[in-house]
């Protein structure tokens, strides 16, 4: 079974996550066949370096590098080339950047992990942050979202990618022009009843797994917890995924 809850680490250093991690860290033992996603972003990565994704690969992690990567197709591929010697499961890029970006993308991946299974790679259509009204006048993108969202997928499946980061709410459609096998990774996930913060199309995760979500993107839900590990497990059992031991 696909373990769906990728827990986002927007954390701004390594002892930050250090504390927070250490009630996960019984629960990874017992649980090595459904082994835990975690999100490294840009303030973690770019305070602690590749070393801490090391750090988080020894304590049995799996692990989504959001980079965002958007480039000329050039640097791209060099720096996919880099990142796939970090031995991360999960890598990102723009679709903006266009077909030629994402295709060079996949081959910096496949040389850089030198005949091994390459990273996931996905394409960020629209952030989450993005409303409709800034998409038509800031973005000069006169596309529903739906549309801009499924295009943008379309164009990151014809260049190789194995799925895209969308907001829970474009997935049907997105599935729809693309196939169920090309994955949906959807961040704005709430918990029913909590403030959005600087998100505008969200959705709990009971919803999101009805609207056809591959991986859920979970932060504040789960790491602003009183108790970030049955918040987690909460979530789980939502998407019918039961531990019968815990230290909760």
């Amino acid at each position: 079974m696909r373990n769906p809850i990728i827990i986002a680490l927007d954390f701004p250093g390594k002892k930050e996550v250090e504390a927070f991690i250490d009630p996960f860290n019984s629960f990874l033992k017992e649980t090595e066949e459904l082994q835990i996603w975690v999100k490294v972003g840009m303030e973690l990565f770019y305070q602690e370096g590749p070393q801490f994704i090391s750090f988080l690969k020894e304590k049995g992690f799996r692990i989504f590098l959001d980079l965002k990567l958007h480039d000329i197709p050039t640097t791209v591929q060099k720096a996919m080339n880099r990142i796939a010697g970090l031995g991360v499961d999960m890598v990102n890029v723009h679709a903006a950047g266009g077909t030629e970006m994402m295709k060079r993308a996949i081959e910096g991946l496949n040389t850089g992990t030198l005949g091994a299974r390459r990273p996931l790679c996905i394409a960020v259509t629209q952030l989450t942050s993005t409303s409709p009204a800034m998409l038509q006048s800031e973005l000069l993108i006169k596309e529903s979202m739906d549309s801009t969202v499924s295009h943008y997928a379309s164009l990151a499946k014809e260049s190789g990618l194995d799925g895209v980061v969308c907001s829970p709410l474009e997935v049907p459609h997105m599935k729809a022009v693309c196939g169920e096998d090309f994955l949906a990774v959807t961040p704005g996930i709430r918990l029913s009843g909590e403030n959005k913060n600087d998100q505008i199309r969200t959705a709990d995760p009971a919803a999101a797994k009805k609207l056809g979500s591959d991986f859920i993107v979970v932060g504040r839900s789960i790491t602003g917890s009183a108790n970030p590990l049955e918040t987690y497990l909460t979530i789980q059992k939502e998407w019918g995924i039961f531990h019968e031991t815990t230290n909760c």
